[in-house]
């Protein structure tokens, strides 16, 4: 961690905490909720590291006024959460669940009573299981349900949500959920799941058609991006890179953008149809970018089915995830989208950044972790150094206000400012919760808001 003063930051800039609807509601039979494909998943065993899985998780679907306390006591301005399709339309198409909405309203009206700016993500990858029995994402019915889902939820809280996202991280959810199988619904298509790519942004850009027509309020979808470093300097590992750039960086990206698929990986587009690409260029009013580390990536073995092998980064700290820490890959991400999109760039936010580190309450109840102040202290410095750089980036959101139920690793894997018991839900704030609060009070302080 730098010992210099936190550089300041623009007025109107926004820090706020990110979490999943999966990962810390828990109730996952309460008030006419339906199954998920993670309920599913979660349930069949082997699948999840520790054999837990989010049916209690954080409690925040009773606890939720709890933790509303604890981010107007951090003195965040905004709070990402997602909304569970399960929850609001039970079988992904149907029958409305008004229990869902209701809950969703509580929370809303409760972040604004404290001055906490609502950002609503509505797909994080908690898909209803029937969607899902019938084909999921690999369905292009699903993108028209998505559309139909989010206008519901738009029509109970567009006049009070401040932010919309669309989906978040649909390269993780393609590539683990129905690439290698390692995420629900856990499929093993390798590239053949390009038609999880198209449908999930076809659903976007009909959710954003959606949204405009029930609220004013701006709308974005929340990508995951890392820079991709060659382990090599031959014209295979130079190729490898490409290609991975393509699949992690810009399929998801270009797009958005009027630019199509990138045309590297080779993909079947064959389930592209005339207009769909129309769809999914319509404008958004903020990029989410959510940034953990970078990739090192080299040329495959003869014979393996991708152009491309996944390799260690050396030379980085680690966190329990054995991801490197490496905030300079933040400044050099945003310096890329800069350059490439360049005017059709929107404001980005960085929707999530966060690390996982063995937080346990010491001797006193105390839990200190220094080492997630000194990772949120050199990105939010290389957040600040590409500001200068030229990059509108007006937010950041740490993953995650609490530890919590972090998917195929279970309860095994701490990101949050707020440590979680998880057999009695007691919250207790680490220091990087106390250090975040001086942070943001002296931003505010600065800026004289």
């Amino acid at each position: 961690m730098s010992t210099a003063a936190m550089p300041s930051f623009p007025a109107g800039f926004r820090f706020g905490v990110s979490t999943s609807a999966y990962q810390i509601e828990g109730a996952a039979d309460v008030d006419g909720r339906g199954p998920s494909i993670w309920d599913s998943f979660a349930h069949s065993p082997g699948r999840i590291v520790d054999g837990s899985s989010g049916d209690v998780a954080c409690d925040h679907y009773h606890r939720y006024a709890e933790d509303i306390a604890l981010m107007a006591e951090l003195g965040v301005t905004a709070y990402r959460f997602s909304v569970a399709w399960p929850r609001v339309r039970p079988t992904g198409s149907g029958a409305v669940n008004p229990a869902g909405l209701d809950f969703y309203e509580r929370l809303v009206d409760g972040l604004l009573e404290h001055g906490i700016h609502p950002v609503a993500t509505l797909f994080h990858w908690d898909l209803p299981q029937p969607l899902e029995d019938d084909g999921g994402w690999l369905n292009r019915d699903t993108a028209h349900r998505f559309a139909e889902y989010a206008d519901l939820v738009a029509e109970r809280l567009g006049d009070r949500v401040k932010l919309w996202i669309t989906l978040n991280e649909p390269f993780i959810h393609m590539s683990l959920g129905h690439g290698t199988g390692e995420h629900a619904p856990g499929r093993a298509l390798l590239f053949d799941a390009f038609p999880v790519a198209h449908h999930q942004l076809l659903g976007h850009g009909l959710a954003v058609a959606a949204l405009r027509a029930r609220t004013a309020g701006p709308v974005a979808i929340a990508n995951n991006y890392s820079p991709v470093r060659a382990a090599g300097d031959g014209p295979a590992d130079l190729a490898a890179v490409a290609a991975y750039e393509a699949l992690h960086n810009q399929l998801f990206t270009d797009p958005l953008f009027g630019r199509g698929y990138p045309t590297e990986l080779g993909f079947d587009q064959s389930v592209v149809r005339d207009g769909d690409l129309d769809v999914i260029a319509a404008p958004i009013d903020v990029l989410g970018v959510n940034y953990y580390n970078p990739t090192g990536v080299r040329a495959p073995e003869e014979g393996s089915p991708l152009p491309f092998e996944l390799v260690p980064l050396d030379g980085y700290p680690r966190t329990a995830f054995d991801w490197p820490v490496a905030p300079d890959g933040l400044r050099e991400l945003l310096g890329w989208l800069h350059a490439r999109y360049g005017a059709d760039l929107p404001p980005v936010q960085i929707t999530e950044s966060g690390c996982a580190y063995d937080d346990e309450p010491d001797a006193d109840g105390r839990v200190h972790d220094p080492d997630r102040i000194a990772y949120l202290d050199s990105h939010l410095r290389a957040v600040r150094a590409a500001i200068d750089d030229g990059v509108d980036v007006t937010g950041y959101f740490v993953w995650s206000l609490l530890d919590n139920w972090e998917w195929a690793e279970g309860f095994t894997k701490r990101f949050g400012l707020v440590h979680v018991d998880y057999p009695t839900g007691r919250r207790t704030p680490k220091s990087s919760y106390a250090w975040l609060r001086e942070v943001i009070a002296t931003a505010r302080r600065d800026t004289g808001r």
